[in-house]
This record gives C-alpha cells, structure tokens and sequence, in this order.
C-alpha cells in the first residue's frame, strides 16, 4: 500500500465529510429560513384575521353612543370601513397557500355582505339593528375564525417541521463528528503502526550502521515509499559493503603485487653483495632484471596515483609532439629478452605522429603489454602493432593468451574488476585497464578490445593524429623563414 494512496484517500474522505456538512449545514439553513418566513406569515395571518374582528367590533359600536369606547372617540366610521378594506387587502398579499386564499375569499365574501347589510339597516331603529346586523356580523366573524385558526395551524407545522429537521441536524451533525473522529484516530492508529514504526526502524538501522555495525540492514515493511526508503539504504550499504571488500581485495592485491617485485629486487642485491664473483653477462642479467622490477614498481605505484588523481579530479596531461614509433620502441626495449614468450614490434616506415603525454602514453602501452605476456601462455606470440588508419594511430597489443568472455567484457575497464580467470592465472588489483582508458580518453582517443576465451586477446588504442606534426623533425621538409629555421 502506497503512503500517497492513504493519504489521498483520507483527504478525500474527510473532504467528502466536510462538504457534505457544510452542503447540509447551508441546505438546513436555507429550510429553517424558509420555516421562520412561513411561520412569520402564519402569524401576520393570525395578525391581520384579529385586526378584522377588531374592525368589526368596532365598527358594530359606532352608530350607537351608548356602546361606543373612550378608543373610538377618535376614530370614525369611514376611517374603521378604510381599516378593514386595508387590511383586506393586506391579507390578500399575505396569502400563500389555496386553502388560505378561498378561506380568506370566504371572509372577505362575508365580510363585505355585513359591510352591505349595515348599508341597507341606515335609518332603521337601534332596537332592530341587532336582528338586521347580528346573523351577518356572526358570519364574517366566523370566517375569521377559520382564518385564525388555520393560521395557527400552519405555525403549529411550521414549527413542528422546524423542530424535525433540528432534530435530524443534531443526529446528522454529531454522526459526521463521529465519523470524523472515528477516522482521524483509525489514520493516526494505522500510521503508527504502518508508518511510524517502520519508520524508526528504518532510523534505528541508520544509527546502527553509523555507528559501525555494518551488517545491520533496514526492515522493507510498511508503505511503498518506506519499502522504497529502506530498499534504497539497503542497496547503499550493501554497495559499501563491497566497496569494503573490494578495498580489502585491492590491499591484498598491491602488497601481492609489491611483494613479488621487492622479493625479485632483495635476490638480486643478495647475489650482488654476496662476495661471490660475478660474471659481466651474469651482472648484466642481475641489472636488467633489477630495471626491469624497478620499472615494474614504478609502474604499480605511477597506476596507483594516477587512479587517485582521476578519482579526485586532479589528472593534467603535458602534451608533447611525437612519434607513436619512438614510445613503442621505448616501452619494447624493457621487454624484448626478458619475457618467457615471442614478442615482436611491427612498425611502419612512415612516422605517425601524435600530440600526446608520452609518459602517459607509455603508461598505457605498459599496462597493456605486461597483461599480455602475464596472461600468455610460454612460448606464445605477443605482438606490440603501430599503423595509420585515416585521421587516427592505432597502436595494437595481441596475445594468444586466456581470452576474455563477453560477460566480463561489461566490467572490463571498471576499477577493481578482474575476470574470473585473470584472478587465477595472475595476481593484480585491477585498475589497470582503468587508469589507461582514463588516460586515452583524456587524449581524445579510445580503447577497442577483440577477444575470444581461448583464443586470446586485441587491444587497440586508438589516437588522433597531430596535423601540426605530420613529419618528424628530421624529415621535415626546410620552410623559408626570415630566420632560416628548420
């Protein structure tokens, strides 16, 4: 399970919740407004229903002094007539339903047949108006009634409506409360257990392996982006891990390494001061294998520091113009004579120059024939090459060696990497092949390799020809200058 996924999904979870409260909260107080608006036209209702009857009561008083009010002194019978007609009127925009409508039309119907009774009891004697005027006036005042209470009926709903959703607010709200809550603590539990836990875990394993237990490895549970986290550290320390080994191997390599020529150096000087007399051709084999384990030596450790400086950033080259011919006779003369094999040096007539840093270009050639005579069988041919193709020299090693399968081919140039067979045919610590590859692409060139197990091995070095020295300097042709120089 993805931690982004939860996280998503909670957010949209509790986002879902919120809006459906806060859709339901505006949708409620959009009904509660509703209500208060029908309950506030209930009571106009009732308000104005009252206000009628009044009317009427009052309006019943006015033609006899004797039951008029110490309120009506002010108050005539056209004004009272103009307060019910008013309020009539009011009543009509206040109706909302058709039940409200035809019982007010009915009041009004009553209403305005008592107004046209009192017209026609004008003149008639006070005695008779309560016989003329009652049935009628009991009439409106009845359909007022109806008025009234069906006003208050409507409140009563209103209210009765507006208590039933409060209700359903309170459960609703304090279910998403709960079901906030509810989930707010299942998240909290579950990423303590799924993410915080494995988290520290992950935390405790770094401070272990800091600390210098190196075995220690980070627990792959919990979200994919932790199994991600502790996957990612564990790779690393496990690449540590054999960059340990490796390291270990490569100590153990060079003291190999330096061990072999110091033992052939402490012989030599032990035949030298020994006492015993020597002959010129048996002194002259002492020293050249002295040069030769010297050259050796310088060779290991020039490999050794030139790995530092690539490693570090720091590897300048001093170019120089020369021939590809001059380095190849150079590097030949250490070890023509001195090898158990069949080394020949093909060179061509032509010069082939370069632009290059011959003490690195040595260093390459070195590099390449020594493998080539260490991984050769006795008696096999290994054979230094020098030609000219186009725009570039290319300088050839070929052995009829060990070979090289394609698998180990990948890692060939890799620092510390040897084949399987490399390793147990000769010792070496393996940064050879690349510090040369270093120095040959830092010259612009590359290394080209042809193997087969078996059958043996091609090494070619491929550089770009020096245009500005086409010809050595002793055949190159005089140019005409103020000076004469040649």
């Amino acid at each position: 399970m993805s931690l982004k996924a939860v996280a998503t999904a909670s957010l949209a979870v509790f986002g879902a919740l919120s809006l459906a409260a806060a859709i339901s909260l505006v949708g409620l107080t959009s009904y509660l407004h509703r209500t208060t608006e029908e309950l506030g036209d209930a009571v106009d209702g009732v308000r104005i229903a009252e206000q009628l009857e009044v009317d009427l009561l009052t309006l019943i008083r006015l033609p006899n002094p004797m039951l008029r009010l110490p309120s009506d002194t002010d108050r005539s019978l056209a004004e009272t007539e103009d307060s019910i007609r008013g309020h009539l009127a009011e009543a009509r925009r206040q109706a909302q339903s058709e039940q409200e409508r035809a019982l007010l039309a009915e009041a009004e119907q009553a209403i305005t047949f008592y107004l046209l009774k009192r017209e026609e009891a004008r003149g008639l004697p006070a005695e008779q108006l309560p016989q003329v005027l009652g049935p009628p006036l009991e009439a409106a005042l009845q359909a007022l009634d109806r008025l009234v209470e069906f006003n208050v009926k409507e409140a009563h709903l209103a209210q009765a409506r507006a208590g039933r959703w409060d209700r359903l607010a309170n459960i609703g709200g304090i279910g998403v409360a709960a079901l906030l809550v509810l989930g707010g603590a299942g998240l909290l539990l579950w990423m303590r257990r799924f993410v915080f836990r494995p988290l520290f875990d992950i935390s405790l394993s770094m401070r272990r392996f800091g600390g210098g237990r190196k075995r220690t490895r980070a627990p792959e549970q919990g979200p994919a982006e932790l199994r991600d986290m502790a996957r990612t550290f564990n790779e690393m320390a496990n690449s540590l891990a054999r960059q340990q080994e490796d390291q270990l191997t490569f100590l153990a390599g060079v003291a190999h390494d330096l061990r072999n020529p110091l033992s052939a150096l402490k012989m030599s000087a032990a035949l030298v001061t020994s006492g015993r007399p020597l002959t010129e051709e048996r002194m002259q084999k002492t020293m050249a294998l002295v040069r030769r384990q010297v050259a050796r030596l310088d060779r290991m450790v020039g490999d050794l520091l030139d790995a530092t400086r690539i490693e570090a950033g720091r590897f300048e080259l001093q170019l120089e113009e020369r021939d590809a011919r001059e380095l190849v006779r150079e590097v030949a003369e250490l070890y023509q004579g001195g090898s158990s094999q069949d080394f020949q040096v093909r060179l061509p007539e032509e010069p082939v120059p370069l632009s290059c840093d011959p003490t690195r270009i040595e260093q390459v050639l070195h590099n390449l024939v020594s493998n080539a005579l260490k991984y050769s069988p006795t008696g096999s041919r290994v054979d230094l090459i020098v030609a000219r193709e186009g725009d570039e020299a290319v300088l050839s090693v070929v052995d009829r060696g060990i070979g090289i399968s394609a698998e180990e081919m990948r890692h060939l140039f890799m620092p510390f990497q040897r084949a399987v067979r490399a390793r147990e045919k000769a010792p070496g610590v393996g940064i050879g092949l690349s510090v040369a590859r270093r120095i040959v692409e830092a010259h612009g060139g590359r290394i080209e390799v042809d193997s087969r197990p078996g059958v043996g091995s091609t090494f070619r070095v491929r550089l770009p020809v020096s245009h500005a020295a086409a010809h050595p300097p002793e055949a190159r042709p005089e140019v005409p200058t103020p000076d004469h120089v040649h």
